[in-house]
């Protein structure tokens, strides 16, 4: 994937009229884009990227759409969803109404490729720098610099997503070999557990909250294992 660094677009029209008529009062997504502008720029991250190839997804939007994410604590897949479907995400991105956004993938990838190159800062510091020159950030105060919480957090939870699927992947695998055999050993708080994508969940921004839910999977599959090398162990023959 090459990069083709562009300047800042302007808003869409479109987006902008439907945008301000939908939000007349103050949208966080929509004051961070008209109060900070150009918080990031494709130039900053050209040393992440070959200079041939097909081209990528320009990186300042991945960038803006990495801290929205943290914000509202979405997995990749919530994130490429939500902005396919809410106007305040394409007018910070620039988008038309019409833009489906990007897939859900790349912001992994942009993650890999920011920590792969150890620009890890890149996203914190580009965000503080601006808000103390506008005189938001006061030298002296506390603040948080560890930009890295960023995407550990994301990371975290789309961890948490990878084991949850495979889980529920298998389970559903079950189902469609041996219905017999898993109806007669899966309680049925698994059914409701694992009736809906694992990515579908909302989970709180904090880590130590996620645990419980985590530990509660890690049983889950410990308990399928042990069942499967069990006596009646499922033929799949």
């Amino acid at each position: 994937m090459s990069l083709h660094p562009q300047n800042l677009p302007e808003i869409p029209e479109e987006t902008a009229r439907v945008a301000k008529t939908l939000y007349p009062k103050e949208n966080k997504y929509m004051w961070l884009r008209d109060e900070l502008d150009m918080i990031y720029k494709d130039e900053q991250f050209a040393s992440l990227y070959p200079k041939t190839g097909q081209s990528a997804e320009q990186p300042w939007r991945l960038a803006i759409m990495s801290v929205i994410q943290y914000m509202e604590n979405y997995t990749d897949r919530q994130a490429a969803d939500e902005l396919k479907a809410r106007i305040d995400l394409k007018y910070a991105l620039s988008l038309e109404l019409t833009d489906p956004g990007f897939h859900y993938s790349v912001l992994s990838e942009f993650r890999s490729r920011l920590v792969e190159g150890e620009m890890e800062e890149a996203l914190l510091m580009a965000l503080l720098n601006i808000c103390i020159k506008k005189g938001w950030l006061k030298k002296g105060g506390k603040q948080r610099t560890d930009s890295t919480h960023i995407e550990a957090a994301i990371r975290l939870i789309n961890r948490l997503v990878l084991v949850g699927e495979t889980l529920r992947a298998t389970l559903n695998s079950l189902a469609v070999v041996v219905p017999d055999w898993l109806v007669k050993h899966v309680p049925q708080e698994w059914y409701d557990r694992y009736e809906k994508r694992i990515e579908d969940y909302h989970f709180p921004k904090e880590a130590t909250k996620c645990v419980p839910f985590m530990e509660q999977i890690g049983r889950d599959g410990d308990i399928l294992l042990e069942w499967v090398r069990g006596a009646d162990a499922p033929s799949c023959r």
